[in-house]
């Protein structure tokens, strides 16, 4: 009789311990690929940059729902300064193109969100990292100044390249939003994204003048503002905590 109690108490524990691990885990898609756009600025040698606008499509491999690593293409425009209003009359538009591998954490990843409605609805906010190249096609730029300028009339060319490879660092700090198709699986996920873009070499902007004479510091930056959409699919994989 003992025997038979505790093997019926057993059986017990081990269906409630079963039926509890089994509730602490969900399925999801293991990639998905999507595409946004928004606007950027600029932080060159220039003086003063301006806004320009980027699109993007990416696709991401999943480790876990919280954890990506993907690559990301970009094409945009950049441009800043201004002819008349700029202190030495430069003006520059990049027609860009970028590409970049990146990796992103997300904050679900790292909290228990189950035992809070407040870190579940914000288990998508996430930073990352990356490594690329950009592309630099500048379609317009001032390399004499006007014959009217306050300052040095007629001066140059301003040195630089029309067409360079430089090398990229986006940092991205966004925000994604998970919404389940009719199967209760997560599908869709609406995204927004602020990036930073670090490049390194002269090429952004156009201008390679000699830090002696212009403050040439700090790499070129433009950073962008996008919104997107994105959609998870392919194999199935199982994840330890409630999606």
């Amino acid at each position: 009789m003992i025997l038979n109690l505790l093997r019926a108490t057993y059986i017990s524990l081990l269906l409630v311990f079963t039926g509890s691990f089994s509730f602490a885990q969900s399925n999801y898609f293991k990639m998905s690929y999507g595409f946004g756009g928004g606007v950027n600025k600029s932080y060159t040698d220039v003086y003063k940059g301006s806004i320009g606008y980027t699109a993007y499509g990416v696709f991401d491999y999943h480790i876990t729902p919280f954890v990506t690593i993907g690559l990301e293409g970009q094409i945009g425009r950049v441009q800043g300064g201004n002819v008349q209003t700029d202190l030495h009359n430069r003006q520059f538009v990049n027609q860009y193109s970028a590409i970049s591998a990146n990796v992103k954490l997300m904050l679900g990843e790292v909290v228990d969100y189950d035992k809070s409605e407040f870190l579940y609805n914000i288990r998508g906010l996430y930073a990352g990292v990356g490594v690329g190249v950009v592309n630099n096609n500048i379609t317009d730029i001032v390399r004499y100044k006007p014959l009217w300028a306050a300052y040095d009339p007629g001066y140059g060319p301003f040195p630089g390249k029309d067409k360079s490879l430089n090398l990229l660092v986006p940092l991205n700090f966004g925000f994604n939003y998970y919404i389940n198709d009719g199967y209760g699986y997560m599908r869709y996920i609406i995204n927004i994204n602020a990036q930073s873009n670090f490049t390194f070499g002269e090429g952004l902007d156009g201008y390679n003048d000699s830090s002696t004479k212009f403050k040439n510091y700090s790499p070129d930056v433009y950073n962008s503002y996008t919104i997107g959409f994105r959609y998870m699919f392919g194999k199935i994989k199982v994840y330890h905590k409630t999606l």
